[in-house]
């Protein structure tokens, strides 16, 4: 058996959030809107890349525009909404994105054993059958059928390897904090293309900030609906509901709204609205959905206004990046956190990595803001969780190498070590498939086949 080091796609979980995005330059968070940075909790390793949402809402077209306000479907849709796959290009461009880390952080493990005189015999990017490969240096390089990760092979329990089984070079023979660097390299080099990825942004495109202003803004109203039908028009501003006053930018404000319209179906609700230069009230009465609810019809954001800033100096560049990597690198915490203490919720919505692409291909139609900020949280999600001491996981195998530590050098049973590391990986695999299945007939296009 080959002894492997694997990052695969496996699931996202999508939880609310309804924190503010930051002033810069003020306090060390991210900059970017919170409903990207706090959103990714993705691992690869030995199992999976994960990753959770906490603003899905946000997660919509016009996300990150120039001069435009955030646009995001209004909560009052049940379900997910990964949007659809109307450009494929944008499509290629997150699946690139995805590659792109997997790869890096095989890397990572590939350049800590090659450095360090260890045996590799393999490079994968994929799983699955072999579409391309080819060998240099002793090393097997392959893209395999199924892109949702990667894996490096070490011969250490190789029987069709011809390296002797006490070679000092094998990764199974080498010390304790050889073996603990190889293992770890995979998540120091994904936190370290996070920084590029934020720095390259800094430098290219500058930071987005965010100024609010009173109301919710009503980005598109659709055909023959509720609001359509009385009047509210797209662009309009929406500034009071039934006599309460909106909160000034955030989600707080739609969610007023949203539960509004859904506790008064068949009612009339009144809406203060600013439209141009002009304040005046419209009367609307919600449609009623299938479970009772109310509806109107409306897309609905925070009226927010994107700026950019730019550094004027290299040591600007590195302040901005480390103020934006230090915030993303809190909240992907925070969210991490947040799943833990609130696991029997987060569980019922976790996605795979369908929903990740959908996501990623949104964040690509939207413009290359997003990307960046799609990339840099996807490499911190997968180095935070790929530390987590759990089997097939990064950390589940430095968890094996501690424990020898503390025995003193003597490592585990080698079939407790493998039962235990193969029980992890069979679920994770399960898992995965249970998701792709059920996200892949959650997209738009496959609910409008069927």
């Amino acid at each position: 058996m080959v002894i492997s080091l694997s990052s695969s796609l496996s699931f996202i979980n999508l939880t609310n959030s309804k924190s503010p995005i930051s002033e810069f330059p003020s306090k060390p968070k991210t900059h970017l809107p919170k409903s990207l940075s706090s959103t990714v909790c993705c691992s690869f390793s030995s199992s999976d890349l994960g990753f959770q949402c906490k603003e899905p809402f946000f997660f919509q077209k016009g996300r990150y525009p120039h001069g435009r306000r955030f646009e995001f479907t209004s909560c009052a849709i049940p379900g997910f909404d990964y949007g659809n796959f109307e450009s494929a290009q944008s499509v290629l461009e997150a699946a690139a994105v995805l590659t792109a880390i997997i790869v890096v952080h095989e890397s990572g493990h590939f350049l800590a054993a090659y450095l360090q005189g260890i045996h590799v015999s393999k490079f994968a990017v994929g799983f699955g059958p072999i579409l391309v490969k080819f060998n240099a240096n002793n090393v097997e390089y392959s893209l395999r059928a199924f892109p949702l990760g990667g894996f490096v092979g070490f011969p250490d329990n190789d029987p069709d390897s011809d390296i002797p089984v006490d070679d000092k070079n094998l990764l199974k023979n080498r010390p304790i904090l050889d073996r603990a660097i190889v293992v770890s390299a995979g998540v120091v080099a994904n936190i370290i293309f996070a920084y590029l990825i934020i720095f390259t942004q800094v430098l290219s495109v500058g930071l987005p900030v965010q100024e609010a202003y009173p109301g919710v803004l009503v980005p598109e109203v659709r055909p023959f609906s509720a609001a359509s039908r009385d009047g509210l028009l797209p662009g309009d501003v929406i500034l009071e509901v039934n006599g309460i006053e909106l909160p000034k930018g955030g989600p707080n404000g739609v969610s007023e709204i949203v539960d509004v319209i859904k506790q008064n179906a068949k009612r009339n609700v009144v809406l203060k609205v600013e439209r141009g230069q002009q304040d005046f009230e419209i009367g609307i009465i919600p449609d009623e959905n299938y479970d009772g609810t109310g509806k109107i019809g409306v897309q609905l954001s925070p009226n927010v206004r994107f700026t950019k800033v730019k550094p004027k100096s290299i040591p600007d560049a590195f302040n901005y990046t480390g103020r934006e990597f230090w915030g993303l690198s809190s909240n992907v915490l925070d969210s991490l956190k947040q799943t833990f203490l609130n696991f029997s919720q987060a569980a019922g919505k976790v996605a795979g990595p369908v929903a990740i692409i959908a996501v990623g291909a949104e964040v690509a139609r939207s413009n290359v803001d997003g990307l960046y900020q799609f990339a840099a949280l996807l490499n911190l999600n997968l180095a935070i969780i790929n530390l987590l001491p759990l089997p097939a996981l990064d950390g589940g195998t430095l968890a094996f190498i501690l424990i020898e530590a503390a025995r003193g050098g003597r490592k585990l049973p080698l079939e407790v070590e493998q039962g235990i590391m193969s029980s992890g990986i069979t679920v994770v695999i399960f898992v995965g498939l249970f998701l792709i299945v059920r996200d892949t007939l959650n997209l738009d296009f496959i609910k409008d086949m069927l």
